[in-house]
């Protein structure tokens, strides 16, 4: 099963790996690698985690307070967010309808 992130949840992976790398230089690289490890695990499990309602799940990451948002259809995971857990947690709701 393929992974493809919506292009706004790119961005915020993008934004975040920033984030970490100005507050300490490499700290964004391990965030993408705990990020890959989390898109791993879901990609192993899909079913596995933390139901948002019907459609939607979150893989929350080990290390950062950060969880992935996606759906599981026929032939991929469609990765909705990559959403701060402390912040809005219900700003990723709209794009559920998205492709």
């Amino acid at each position: 099963m393929k992974i493809r992130f919506l292009e706004v949840a790119e961005s915020e992976l993008d934004e975040t790996i920033a984030y970490y790398d100005k507050e300490s230089p490499g700290l964004g690289s391990v965030f993408l690698t705990e990020v890959l490890s989390s898109l791993e695990r879901i990609k192993a499990f899909p079913a596995a985690w933390h139901p948002l309602g019907k459609t939607a799940r979150r893989c929350q990451t080990r290390r950062f307070p950060y969880g992935i948002i996606y759906t599981v259809g026929e032939s991929e995971i469609l990765i909705l967010a990559i959403a701060h857990l402390h912040r809005e947690p219900n700003y990723w709701r709209d794009r559920l309808n998205q492709d």
